[in-house]
C-alpha cells in the first residue's frame, strides 16, 4: 500500500512540476526579483535566481507546515 502512495505522490509531483514549467514563463516577476544575480561578461553569462529561490522556499515551507507535511499520524 505504501508503494502505491509513493507512485501517486511522484505522479502528482511530476504533474505539478509540468504545470509550473508550462505557466512559469507567463508569471511576470518570477526570475526578475531584486536579489536575483545576473552577471554578463564577454564570453560568460551567469544567472542565479537567489531571491526567487528564497521566495519559493518560504512558500513551500509554509505550505508543508500548514498541511502538516507527509508524516503519518
Amino acid at each position: 500500500m505504501d508503494f502505491i502512495k509513493l507512485f501517486v505522490f511522484i505522479g502528482l509531483l511530476f504533474l505539478l512540476l509540468g504545470l509550473c514549467l508550462f505557466i512559469g514563463g507567463k508569471i511576470p516577476f518570477i526570475g526578475k526579483l531584486p536579489g536575483d544575480i545576473m552577471l554578463e561578461k564577454k564570453n560568460f553569462n551567469l544567472y542565479f535566481p537567489f531571491a526567487t529561490c528564497t521566495l519559493l522556499s518560504i512558500a513551500l515551507t509554509s505550505l508543508f507546515w500548514l498541511f502538516g507535511g507527509f508524516s503519518k499520524r
